[in-house]
């Protein structure tokens, strides 16, 4: 039965249903007190969301402030006056931004529990652009003044700068920031091996010291003994302090508390592997199904790599195991790991997991790798006959990866379960198959539910913001969307 089902080229709740035709569909008031309890979870963390955005821009409102508020740090006389002042307050903000996205990539566990970590980063990024403008504005604007202020030209008062004490850094921080922007850029990273990519990220660490010393030594701007002054120590501390601990002291107590090592490599596909890990009490990570974590492998070849990878099984007491396709050179290498392999973790993470649902019905669906994230949500959810619907996705039969095992699940906890198998229409833009579409299958015929489900999505990139457009245009909230991208 499971076979034919992964042979069907297309799904639609009449032909290819799994689990569900086990039972009926239980009635909406044996879900309403899980449902109440899920509603009251998700205004918690969206109450704790709204109060991170608020306190990050709080901050920097905060840093303008002191300024103006501190005796003799601003004097505005003349053109000169106005552009210098201007420099200042964009030189503020923009430092003030760069240590808040420090703080959403530090993986701190508050901000991944209520915000996730993907959520995070996805602001991290945002930020980048207007923190880099922020930051040549602030560099252009105080050339221009103080050569305004002194009669000389930008090119002399360029000079003039670069020749006091500390500014030399200041330039530097702002070329290092620079190049960690332009390498961030979709088509400038899309050309770049992730080794190379993720060397020049780290840099922005290197751009947020070296522009300290500017800034402690700007005169008046942060002269001693002022309240502004013992903020940015007290902001720079409370950063590098969130990422020395989660980033770097944290990993080493998990991989050190959990010593875990590669006890097999299982080929499920060509190009896919599964590696099973072992270790010291691993359901004591914590690991929900759907997380993930940056797993890094330590032998010759695969050292210097770290891989952001999704458990496909939830850890029990000793084991562990996550799957992985062969997506460039770095993830090649994980599937020619010889058993012992020490492995170090960071760790887990994410809000793609049950946690996050607010609604009484679950809809999951996944398209090749991204099957491992979703296959361990199922197998982690409390779920009564009904209540979830899976919907697999694949171009052919070698992309059905763990396809028997989702199946497995959804049959052992009443869940319907659909496969979608063939390649992406043509004939307009559609994350579903060229006969699908002629068919007019839709989300909402697949998943009859869906506008009282949270929908979790997981796979390539491009393919999952289509499904993510469809739910949205159907009317399902966006608090309900819980989207996972995999790199195509």
């Amino acid at each position: 039965m499971i076979d034919t089902a992964h042979r069907a080229p297309r799904a639609t709740p009449s032909t290819t249903g799994h689990g569900g035709l086990r039972g009926a569909v239980p009635p909406a008031e044996s879900l309403d007190v899980a449902a109440r309890r899920r509603r009251r979870a998700g205004r918690r963390r969206g109450a704790v969301t709204d109060l991170l955005g608020i306190l990050a821009w709080v901050s920097a409102a905060v840093a303008v402030t002191l300024w103006l508020a501190t005796p003799g740090s601003h004097t505005i006389v003349g053109i000169g006056g106005w552009l210098t002042d201007a420099g200042i307050v964009a030189g503020l903000v923009a430092t003030d931004l760069v240590l808040v996205m420090v703080v959403l990539a530090a993986r701190v566990p508050l901000i991944d529990r209520t915000f996730g970590q993907d959520n995070a980063i996805a602001v991290h990024r945002s930020l980048g652009k207007p923190v880099l403008y922020l930051l040549l504005a602030h560099g252009a604007l105080l050339t221009l003044g103080y050569g305004a202020s002194a009669g000389t030209g930008p090119i002399a008062e360029t000079i003039a700068l670069f020749s006091t004490p500390d500014m030399p850094l200041a330039y530097l921080g702002l070329g290092l920031f620079v190049a960690v922007v332009v390498s961030s850029l979709v088509a400038v990273r899309r050309r770049m091996p992730y080794e190379a990519w993720h060397l020049i990220h780290l840099l922005s660490y290197a751009a947020v010291l070296v522009a300290l010393p500017h800034m402690l030594s700007a005169g008046g701007v942060l002269a001693q003994g002022t309240w502004q002054r013992g903020y940015w120590i007290a902001l720079y501390v409370v950063s590098l302090g969130l990422i020395a601990v989660h980033r770097f002291a944290m990993p080493l107590v998990v991989t050190f508390r959990h010593r875990i090592r590669v006890v097999g490599v299982e080929t499920i596909a060509p190009g896919v592997v599964s590696i099973h890990l072992a270790g010291r009490d691993l359901d004591g990570l914590g690991a929900r199904g759907g997380q993930y974590g940056v797993w890094r492998f330590w032998t010759p070849k695969t050292w210097w790599h770290a891989h952001p990878v999704s458990f496909s099984a939830v850890p029990g007491r000793g084991r562990a195991r996550i799957t992985v396709r062969d997506l460039g050179a770095g993830s090649a290498r994980l599937g020619r790991i010889t058993p012992g392999a020490f492995v170090s973790l960071e760790g887990p993470y994410g809000l793609f997991t049950s946690r996050a649902r607010t609604a009484p019905y679950l809809s999951l669906v996944a398209s090749g790798v991204g099957i491992t994230p979703v296959r361990a949500l199922l197998e982690d959810t409390d779920l009564r006959p009904g209540e979830a619907t899976v919907l697999l996705r694949g171009t052919g039969v070698d992309q059905q990866y763990l396809w028997h095992e989702t199946a497995e699940l959804a049959e052992a906890t009443g869940s319907r379960l659909y496969t979608m198998v063939g390649h992406r229409a043509r004939s307009r833009e559609s994350w579903m198959t060229e006969e699908d579409v002629r068919r007019g299958v839709t989300l909402r015929s697949v998943f009859p539910r869906l506008l009282e489900s949270d929908l979790y999505v997981c796979g390539p990139r491009a393919w999952s913001d289509l499904v993510v457009s469809e739910a949205r245009l159907a009317g399902v909230p966006e608090h309900r969307i819980h989207q996972e991208r995999f790199e195509s």
